[in-house]
């Protein structure tokens, strides 16, 4: 196992360490003014392992300890995007709960959305004005990629409560400040909509700001799932990017499928109209050996599992329509929403695959929305892209990257990009030098 991958498990062993039982505050969390900052971006010795966890994300994605958030959404874009946000339908009560303690105990009360850009920060005046020292204002990114420890962005990078203390905080301009935050999922998908956060100074540095929160966030979906129920309870909802085996949920069931099922629906979904049997068999092996009769018995499993009714032959096809994550980031780059596709981009189609037909339609979505991205020149939206698994080594996007980023940002990226031409250059070397040489 590469040293890459002993880190991870060590970070998601701490992370259980700390976060189990629903409890995720430690009995090693800080009371006071204690806290990780280290030099060049290490957390010390006593920081509480979620936190050095997150640290690390943090040094990995670049994030620069100086830096401040930056602002992706104007006024106009943030008044559309809420509009159209699910979460809106949760303010009333957001605030009903948290307006009054935000303001009367001199806080903030904050709700981002799923790549952690805020969407309100609402409560008291004073407060309000310190705030928009570091930025942490409406429309501005608070994800942990962009903006290092925080309690919003971790929340949404471990998706669970999370509370950070003064001096936790990757950045130094927000170290005097603590919060608590929690994820709210999708009531109906499970999917993260974004997250609830209390922000103010150490009075709120008590394991009862981490409980208030996540009761605000369990609140927030208890009341989507009143104000909005399901149109169609039973639609079957299919969920396959970023992960190798596809979750099925339909009329409140979530089904974890094989991978050779989650191929078989992500094809299928694809092609609502039906594939024939023929050309089914070619869309899912690559081995040209296979035989139908191969292809009939995972089609009989299939439909065991998920009904009779709901596969048909003839051409195979599902019997009904399929809401697709992958299918909805392709209509939001259809409809030019390029922040909300990335949004909703939680990782390459199923990655480990190797079925024609989904390396096909996995290859052509990345391949849109990358182009989108780099079209847009955002930088936030360009970092998550740089800074992700499937995209740190994608030196299109780091190209991008490096027209986009102010200058004091400048040299990580450049640094990244340099490597990234180096390792073309050697590898253009070395296929030419195994290349058989013929005369002319």
């Amino acid at each position: 196992m590469s040293a890459t991958g002993r880190d991870d498990l060590d970070e998601e062993a701490e992370l259980n360490d700390v976060c189990v039982a629903g409890e995720p505050w430690s009995e090693r969390a800080p009371t006071g003014d204690l806290g990780p900052a280290g030099e060049a971006g290490r957390p010390t010795p006593d920081a509480r392992p979620l936190v050095a966890a997150s640290w690390r994300r943090s040094v990995r994605a670049r994030v620069s300890p100086d830096g401040a958030a930056r602002v992706e959404l104007d006024e106009d874009e943030l008044a559309a995007y809420r509009d159209e946000h699910p979460l809106s339908a949760a303010m009333p009560v957001v605030r009903e709960l948290m307006g009054a303690y935000a303001t009367d105990g001199e806080h903030l009360l904050a709700v981002c959305d799923a790549a952690g850009r805020m969407l309100w920060v609402e409560g008291h005046p004073g407060t309000l004005r310190k705030a928009r020292g570091m930025n942490f204002v409406a429309g501005a990114r608070w994800s942990e990629t962009a903006a290092g420890t925080n309690a919003p962005g971790t929340a949404l990078a471990v998706d669970r409560p999370v509370q950070v203390v003064s001096a936790e905080h990757f950045r130094h301009s927000v170290r005097a400040w603590t919060c608590a935050a929690a994820p709210v999922h999708d009531p109906r998908t499970g999917r993260v909509l974004g997250a609830v956060d209390i922000t103010g100074g150490e009075r709120l540095a008590h394991p009862h700001s981490l409980g208030f929160v996540q009761a605000v966030a369990r609140a927030a979906e208890s009341q989507l799932a009143l104000l909005g129920p399901d149109p169609d309870p039973d639609r079957l909802r299919l969920s396959a990017l970023g992960r190798d085996e596809a979750v099925l949920s339909a009329g409140g069931r979530r089904l974890r499928l094989s991978r050779r099922h989650s191929e078989i629906l992500v094809v299928l979904a694809h092609r609502p109209e039906g594939v024939g049997g023929d050309e089914l068999l070619t869309l899912l092996y690559e081995d040209e050996s296979v035989t139908p009769v191969t292809l009939r018995a995972e089609l009989s499993r299939l439909r065991a599992l998920l009904g009779p009714d709901a596969l048909r032959s003839r051409p195979y096809r599902l019997s009904g329509a399929v809401d697709a994550d992958f299918a909805t980031v392709d209509r939001r780059l259809a409809s030019g929403a390029v922040a909300a596709a990335a949004g909703d981009y939680a990782g390459p189609l199923l990655p480990a695959s190797t079925a024609p037909g989904v390396v096909r339609l996995r290859e052509r979505l990345a391949d849109r929305l990358r182009a989108a991205l780099v079209d847009r020149g955002d930088p936030g939206l360009l970092a998550d892209w740089a800074y992700s698994s499937w995209g740190e080594d994608d030196v299109v996007v780091w190209r991008a990257l490096c027209a986009a980023v102010p200058a004091p940002r400048l040299s990580p990226v450049r640094a990244r990009l340099d490597a990234l031409e180096r390792e073309l250059s050697a590898g253009a070397t070395d296929l030419q030098r195994t290349r058989p040489h013929t005369r002319a």
